[in-house]
């Protein structure tokens, strides 16, 4: 028996509760992965030596190896949270360019708008255009622009409603003639509805559609915006509608060409052009011109008169009131105006050989040759795993285990120990041999 055996046990001990102990420490660090230690046995070689015959000169430590399975994930109240439930890796650029990969989905914003982790490192993905459509291709630090949505004015209007074909002709009578519809006797139309415009300025116009049957299966259609008649001081319809005897869809409307589905042809809505409105203290709505105004789904049946869709494509101003990231790792800007803009995508990514990263601390590891060359996608995609919000993966050490371990490596250190005390007390007994 020599030294050697019980020192090597002791280093390759000592390694062990090394390893146990950073599991333990990082036991509640989020997106942290558990390690163990790995060893490998030693046997002296001698030339012509005999097979069987060497009984090892102790232990060394081969590797310690990283365990990438998933971990818990728990709910958050912060929408910058974001864990991964499968494969993959956040990717953040650091100050000096370098690309990190990580698990912890601790993310917030900095002063600049950019979402950074912990270490001020930039999380990347694809960037948005200006419309909201991500622009896929190489990934790049994501940001959220914090300024205010600009206002877009209504260019289209679509009303999808039922007219009750049982109601009476309401044109007013011969000594109003020169005043065919009066906004304010519900008794020279039918029925009415409002949606509220937006003009260029972001300024709300409210434009309200009146229903005036003039004839069996005949509507003319008058708009106000915010009260002043459309068409001149003297009210005059926009358009007239016309439905077939069964009042299932609209003949014809006056200034539109309506969609056949014989064809496909989508067809094309009437225009009307808003004056710009009244001054009041000073501010006024500016005119909305060419508004497109879609009446196709109308219908004329015998029920009362009910609006089924009422929509127009303009906006007000609005300051960013929020963000949010979809599972697909879309990352959404929310508004004050009700608007929600997508601003980039997270691109994740993945390796052949995990244990091959390099691990630099903070949660994050370093590309290496023995990793190989990442894979690159969007959450869900390959094998990539799929993203879960306002959530964070807890790390995947075994407590319980870790501690059973413990035990089991201080009894070895211990066992290590006693056979050196032991090959001490043998050198001792040949040393007092007379």
């Amino acid at each position: 028996m020599s030294f050697q055996q019980g020192i090597s046990g002791l280093a390759a001990t000592s390694k062990q509760l090394d390893v146990i102990g950073n599991n333990i420490a990082n036991a509640g660090t989020v997106g942290a992965k558990a390690s163990r230690i790995e060893f490998f046995d030693m046997y002296s070689s001698a030339l012509g030596g005999g097979g069987g015959k060497s009984s090892g000169v102790g232990v060394a430590v081969a590797a310690v190896a990283q365990s990438f399975s998933q971990g818990s994930v728990t709910s958050t109240n912060n929408p910058l949270d974001v864990a991964i439930s499968g494969n993959g890796f956040f990717q953040v650029k650091t100050s000096d360019d370098a690309v990190h990969y990580t698990r912890n989905g601790q993310f917030k914003l900095d002063n600049q708008g950019d979402i950074v982790n912990n270490r001020g490192d930039r999380l990347m993905g694809y960037a948005a255009d200006a419309a909201g459509t991500v622009q896929s291709g190489q990934a790049q630090p994501l940001q959220l622009l914090t300024s205010a949505i600009q206002p877009k004015a209504t260019s289209s209007v679509t009303i999808s409603a039922n007219v009750d074909s049982r109601g009476g002709v309401t044109v007013p009578q011969a000594a109003a003639a020169n005043f065919p519809i009066d906004f304010a006797d519900a008794s020279t139309y039918n029925n009415a509805t409002s949606v509220n415009a937006v003009d260029a300025n972001g300024k709300d116009v409210v434009i309200t559609s009146y229903f005036q049957k003039t004839a069996v299966d005949t509507w003319g259609v008058y708009v106000t915006a915010n009260g002043a008649p459309v068409g001149g001081a003297t009210p005059t319809p926009v358009t007239t509608i016309t439905f077939d005897p069964t009042g299932a869809k609209p003949t014809s409307v006056l200034g539109a060409v309506l969609p056949d589905p014989a064809t496909g042809s989508p067809g094309t809505p009437f225009t009307v052009n808003i004056p710009a409105g009244k001054v009041t203290n000073g501010v006024g709505t500016l005119p909305i011109n060419g508004l497109k105004v879609d009446l196709s789904s109308f219908t004329e049946f015998a029920a009362p008169f009910g609006v089924t869709k009422l929509t127009q494509d303009g906006y007000a101003a609005g300051a960013l009131s929020g963000v949010s990231v979809e599972t697909s790792g879309v990352i959404v800007a929310n508004y004050s105006n009700g608007r929600t803009k997508a601003i980039g995508q997270i691109e994740l990514a993945t390796f052949n050989n995990m244990n091959g990263l390099q691990p630099l601390g903070g949660n994050e590891w370093a590309k290496t040759i023995n990793a190989g060359e990442p894979v690159l996608g969007v959450p869900g995609s390959g094998n990539l795993g799929s993203l879960q919000t306002s959530a964070l993966e807890e790390s995947n050490v075994d407590l319980t285990g870790e501690l059973v371990n413990m035990m089991i490596a201080q009894r070895s250190y211990q066992a290590n120990a006693q056979t050196i005390k032991t090959q001490d007390q043998v050198l001792q007994t040949l040393v007092n041999l007379r």
